[in-house]
């Protein structure tokens, strides 16, 4: 079962604004890094591009769209369309999909 993501109303975000330590947290994060508990995530985009072994020039082909583009969908400037979205969520799973298929 998936859980639907719940928007805040703007009320509900400024009171848990306010309600943050932000010194607090930023000595946190930097105790975890020094500990060396910091850990990256990437996106579900990245991630497939990485699994499949293509490079960035390759996947965008895949995709039909530029290197910019793909390079702006990385880094969520903008959002990659539905079937971009379902091939991502389908190469991240089974990237070796690729291979038995013609579309490289």
């Amino acid at each position: 079962m998936r859980l639907k993501k719940q928007l805040l109303t703007d009320k509900e975000l400024e009171a848990w604004e306010n309600s943050r330590d932000l010194g607090a947290e930023l000595l946190e994060s930097v105790r975890q890094m020094k500990a060396g508990k910091g850990r990256v995530v990437m996106s579900p985009l990245i991630s497939a591009r990485k699994k499949s072994g293509l490079s960035e020039v390759e996947f965008a082909k895949l995709f039909g769209v530029s290197v910019r583009t793909l390079r702006d969908w990385e880094q969520h400037r903008r959002n990659p369309n539905g079937a971009a979205k379902t091939l991502i969520a389908i190469l991240e799973r089974h990237p070796d999909v690729l291979k038995e298929t013609t579309l490289i």
